[in-house]
């Protein structure tokens, strides 16, 4: 019982960070404050919904891979808005 009330809190608070990343996205004024706002957003709701799934798994092997997924997307995450950053910054006008 204590664990589907942790596991359901987490899922919500996840969703609820997705759902502050995709206002950031429409909210903000410039693409580096809407850059910032969906990786961080987004890589830390990620990180609560695997971690609320996770407690749910019945076996160790699928939550490591579950926490893989995450570290993934982590990486992916950060490395395209790297990029995006530098090519808006080459093309156009700073921050």
């Amino acid at each position: 019982m204590v664990t589907d009330i942790v596991s359901a809190t987490l899922i919500l608070a996840g969703v609820g960070f997705y759902l502050a990343g995709s206002v950031g996205l429409l909210r903000l004024p410039d693409l580096y404050c809407r850059l910032h706002a969906l990786t961080k957003a987004d890589n830390l709701g990620l990180g609560l919904l695997a971690t609320g799934l996770m407690l749910h798994l019945h076996d160790l092997a699928t939550a490591l891979k579950l926490a893989l997924v995450w570290v993934l997307v982590l990486a992916a995450s950060a490395a395209g808005s790297h990029l995006i950053a530098g090519y808006a910054r080459a093309r156009g006008p700073g921050p």
